[in-house]
């Protein structure tokens, strides 16, 4: 195991919604720090579900150069590209642990990044994953 911390598309989102309330302090805090680290591990669905959330689903959507440039610095973390083996090990961890199929690739991409917490608000506080513990930054 590592000291990498792999970061759920939420986490993302409220970095940047500044209508989140303490949420965006909280979020914006922890990518900071992560960056600062050098921790911080994301997957191309978490990009992906990133662009499309601040683009239309957030109470005031973001424009295209701010998503671009947001999008620009996260590609200079550690970035998971899922494959046909990555939807097979979500298949697996779906059926394994009662996920939604989403969930399971998130957990899946943290666990072949070897990272040590997953940072989500979307999965059960404290709940290991094999060796991936997630944490619920807004607690």
């Amino acid at each position: 195991m590592s000291d990498k911390c792999f970061v759920d598309t939420n986490v993302l989102v409220y970095a940047q919604d500044r209508t989140a309330g303490t949420k965006y302090d909280v979020a914006r805090n922890l990518v900071r720090r992560l960056w600062e680290a050098q921790q911080g591990v994301l997957s191309t669905q978490v990009l992906q579900e990133f662009c499309a959330t601040l683009l239309r689903k957030v109470p005031q959507p973001i424009n295209y150069d701010a998503v671009e440039a947001a999008l620009a610095d996260y590609f200079l973390w550690e970035v998971v590209v899922n494959t046909s083996r990555a939807t097979l090990g979500a298949l697996r961890l779906q059926q394994r642990h009662s996920l939604s199929f989403w969930d399971a690739l998130i957990v899946y991409s943290a666990q072949v990044a070897e990272a040590e917490v997953l940072y989500s608000e979307d999965l059960s506080h404290g709940q290991l994953y094999g060796a991936v513990r997630v944490v619920n930054p807004f607690l």
